[in-house]
């Protein structure tokens, strides 16, 4: 009897520690600076991180409490998290776009997370009137149009030909500032949360938001290829089950 009560114990000790999503169903990612509000201080003075895509990992785990997102209070800018999936030290980041280069090295897990649009941004007295990408175009050489470095806006207006690209800057407040200097004519950057990085940045009055969207563009978890199959397959799956029962685009919504 004694061995028999010690080899269930040894069983239920198992079971316990599999079903408690140890260091295996960690999923390692970073808060991606300068891309509010797919992640933004939450301005509690504590430091924390709020975001959309904090909210989609949040809701992932209550779906799958096998499943532990780690990482996504810390700061790191975008070359870092690639360079992090290079060397398989992170798993995943959350809100990026497809594009032939990523899908190279790199892994989209499914669904759409929820999809951003881009606009120019423009001074409050500028009286340019661009409604497509020929218009823009037309504008040369009178037409530099401010980029986030390292971001897939700048990819988008080089595939639509704008030939006048100043991505120097990585942080879009300073894009603002560099617009109101007069170093580029518009800044393009995207939706949700435009309008209010001009509030944050202290630049509403002085600018505008052109009102034709020149670009959508769907964004998705992307995972290094050396994370786990079965993990991944495990994200995937609740990322349907949030998107067929709305809560992905009920997120999206409260952060516009």
């Amino acid at each position: 009897m004694p061995i028999r009560v010690y080899v269930l114990s040894a069983m239920l000790s198992l079971l316990s520690t599999a079903g408690n999503g140890l260091a295996a169903s960690e999923i390692r990612t970073a808060a991606q600076q300068g891309t509010e509000p797919k992640f933004q201080h939450a301005g509690t003075g504590d430091g924390h991180v709020a975001g959309i895509c904090i909210d989609i990992m949040r809701a992932v785990e209550r779906l799958d409490a096998g499943l532990r997102f780690t990482g996504d209070q810390v700061w790191q800018p975008l070359p870092r998290i690639y360079s992090s999936l290079d060397r398989g030290v992170q798993d995943a980041s959350c809100g990026l776009s497809r594009n032939p280069e990523r899908e190279r090295k790199y892994l989209f897990i499914g669904p759409a997370l929820f999809t951003i649009r881009y606009y120019l941004v423009a001074r409050i007295d500028d009286t340019a009137v661009v409604g497509s990408w020929d218009d823009l175009r037309r504008l040369e050489p009178d037409n530099v149009v401010l980029a986030n470095r390292g971001f897939a806006g700048v990819g988008i207006l080089e595939q639509a030909g704008v030939a006048r690209i100043d991505a120097g800057a990585g942080d879009p407040k300073l894009n603002l500032q560099k617009l109101l200097a007069h170093r580029g004519r518009f800044f393009f950057h995207r939706t949700p949360g435009l309008r209010s990085l001009l509030e944050r940045a202290g630049v509403a009055p002085r600018v505008k938001i052109l009102p034709t969207e020149l670009a959508a563009s769907p964004l998705y978890f992307m995972v290094s290829r050396q994370f786990d199959p079965a993990l991944a397959e495990r994200l995937r799956a609740a990322l349907q089950t949030l998107e067929k029962s709305g809560e992905l685009e009920r997120i999206a919504k409260s952060w516009e």
